[in-house]
């Protein structure tokens, strides 16, 4: 075993000494190399791209605000206002946040006042 990873190219995902790995860098949970290198500073200018998904989604419609920043503060906070302000509820995912529902035509101006360029 090199540097966490088995001879069969697996990498193990709890140590005793340190508790729970991260599967993808294999360093400690809170400690994680990978999630921190993949924050991005919020720029003062935002883009958006709102979009209406169906797919593998048992027919329910999500509206996703995409192309956002991947700072996971910055979009727990944006999915927590949005989920609040269309009264429904809602996920982030990677750079983006989900919102169930055709919720377009209500968060369109929603983050137009906040000065962003919403496209789609």
């Amino acid at each position: 075993m090199l540097d966490g990873v088995s001879d069969r190219g697996t990498r193990s995902v709890y140590e005793t000494g340190k508790g729970r790995l991260c599967p993808k860098c294999g360093w400690p949970a809170a400690d994680c190399r990978c999630s921190k290198a993949a924050e991005e500073p919020v720029p003062a200018k935002l883009r958006c791209v709102l979009r209406l998904e169906k797919k593998n989604r048992g027919g329910k419609s999500v509206t996703v605000v995409a192309d956002l920043p991947r700072s996971q503060e910055f979009l727990t906070a944006l999915a927590a206002e949005l989920k609040r302000a269309c009264g429904t509820g809602g996920t982030t995912t990677e750079g983006a946040v989900e919102i169930q529902g055709d919720q377009r035509e209500r968060l369109r101006p929603l983050l137009a006042a906040k000065g962003w360029v919403v496209r789609g």
